[in-house]
């Protein structure tokens, strides 16, 4: 353990004096004792996956450096890379996620899908990477992201409003295309964030909603819990073609 760890802060050492030495490189060489080591250990496991969780179980701090070389040495394994390191060690999901993102080993929404069926309770931590390394596919990410994970649809659309907070409509609506049922848990979620902007998030969640009555009954419900005025309930009502009668029920409650 001692040597290992000794042998890692030497490397690691010597790499920022080879990057300090020629900054035009991109990024550090691979360090040629994780590579070695990788590879017994997939020799000893009999696959990558097995390495990874083997690796991890006892040098958790290594795993983001194990998983920069493994995705260089066993590049068609990513999926199984991907998945055995953020199973293992979910608390370096985010580093993970953008590591293989900055890598290309696949398309942005493909990590992200592959890093939340891996570990579901982080994907808020998969969203925010993903988002930050690839702000222009943020559209795509909402999408994925509550598709893969609907539970959570409402941590997703909060954690990435704000990182985000000039997207807000556009996240909402995104996830609320993708998945209809979860727009007053959405709204929830964003009017606890965001209140000065109730009246652009309610809008638009009984808009994007129109077309199911009970889904737009449960978002003015939830406006009207958020502390929106009954002539704005009533405004956004109309606009859904939700009757007087509908509207006053929810008021009354």
């Amino acid at each position: 353990m001692r040597k290992f760890g000794l042998f890692v802060v030497t490397a690691t050492l010597s790499c920022s004096v080879l990057a300090n030495a020629y900054p035009e490189l991109d990024r550090e060489p691979v360090d040629p004792f994780h590579t070695a080591f990788l590879k017994r250990q997939v020799d000893q496991n009999m696959s990558v996956g097995r390495a990874i969780r083997s690796i991890g179980s006892h040098y958790p701090q290594e795993m983001v450096a194990i998983v920069d070389v493994a995705l260089d040495t066993y590049p068609e394994s990513y999926r199984e890379i991907i998945h055995a390191a953020i199973s293992s060690q979910p608390a370096s999901t985010e580093d993970i996620v953008k590591l293989a993102i900055d890598k290309g080993v696949a398309s942005c929404t493909a990590i992200v899908e592959m890093a939340i069926n891996a570990e579901p309770s982080y994907v808020d931590f998969v969203v925010q990477a993903a988002a930050n390394s690839t702000p222009e596919d943020l559209d795509e990410i909402v999408r994925i992201a509550v598709l893969t994970e609907p539970d959570s649809a409402d941590s997703i659309v909060q954690t990435l409003s704000r990182g985000h907070p000039n997207k807000i409509i556009e996240i909402l609506t995104t996830a609320l295309n993708a998945v209809p049922y979860v727009g007053e848990y959405v709204v929830d979620s964003l009017l606890a964030v965001f209140p000065e902007q109730a009246d652009e998030v309610v809008g638009t969640a009984v808009m994007q909603s129109s077309g199911q009555r009970e889904q737009v009954l449960r978002i003015l419900e939830t406006a009207q819990n958020a502390g929106m005025s009954e002539d704005k309930l009533r405004e956004y009502a109309a606009q859904a073609g939700v009757t007087s009668e509908e509207i006053a029920a929810v008021i009354s409650d």
